[in-house]
């Protein structure tokens, strides 16, 4: 899809706002805080996840899911392969690194009291990791394509003429 450094960074910047909205409040509801939080926090959060996530796709995940993706053994001229492999990759190494956000605020917050941080580490990684792939390859994986594509490729072939 994208094909210029410039087109890259905006993919990954939309790709990163739909799954943090997405994600941000699967995590408010599975832990009950849907009813108790207040928009002002509801903002914060969603201000701070997105930067955090938009910073480890741009210079940590990205790079090194593009690399395992593409060493992987398929068929790199069929398109549904390389975006399966890659949002594999991607949704793997982000569950990973964001679980561990997820633990350090729970933790900060003292809501881990009595549970191991290694089992409630991995217990996060399962439930955002089931909810994560299906919603990438299901919603926003294709609404991001279809928006980028829209909006992005456009004006750069608009601007080209």
């Amino acid at each position: 899809m994208p094909t210029t450094k410039k087109e890259e960074f905006y993919f990954g910047l939309m790709m990163c706002a739909g799954m943090v909205v997405f994600m941000m409040f699967y995590n408010f509801f599975t832990h009950d805080l849907l009813g108790t939080i207040t928009l002002k926090e509801i903002l914060i959060q969603l201000v701070t996840i997105f930067i955090i996530a938009s910073l480890l796709e741009i210079f940590v995940v990205g790079p090194v899911a593009k690399k395992i993706a593409f060493s992987l053994p398929f068929d790199k001229s069929k398109k549904g392969l390389v975006i399966l492999s890659l949002a594999l990759c991607m949704v793997s190494g982000m569950v990973l690194c964001m679980s561990l956000y997820g633990l350090v605020t729970a933790y900060l917050s003292n809501s881990l009291i009595g549970e191991s941080l290694v089992e409630s580490y991995f217990s996060l990684v399962f439930k955002n990791f089931i909810f994560a792939l299906p919603l990438q390859l299901i919603i926003v994986g294709p609404t991001v394509r279809y928006l980028f594509v829209k909006f992005v490729k456009v004006n750069r072939m608009t601007e080209a003429v």
